[in-house]
């Protein structure tokens, strides 16, 4: 019980980046990148702020994102390959906290 409290307690307090850079090349750091900011989000870490939730789903042969929660409510279902095209690479942003 304690645990699920801390989990919680974390995802809601509002952490903000520090500083920001452009991914050079992809990684499964950027695909993951990738699809959140294609949902709306900076990171993991805001969608779980946002949300109120503790896990995201993932594939489980890629570990890449399955599926994500717009702010609107709507869902994003994303493949288990990649999805992130080499050209869009340098779009994904990288943020540090």
């Amino acid at each position: 019980i304690t645990g699920n409290k801390t989990s919680v307690a974390m995802a809601s307090s509002d952490v903000k980046p520090k500083s920001v850079s452009h991914a050079k090349k992809w990684s499964e750091e950027i695909e993951n990148l990738y699809r959140f900011q294609h949902a709306g989000y900076r990171d993991e870490i805001e969608y779980k702020q946002v949300k109120q939730v503790s896990m995201v789903d993932r594939w489980p042969e890629t570990g890449y994102v399955k599926k994500l929660e717009r702010r609107d409510n709507t869902f994003y279902y994303y493949n288990r390959q990649r999805e992130c095209d080499d050209k869009e690479v340098h779009k994904v942003k990288i943020y540090a906290y």
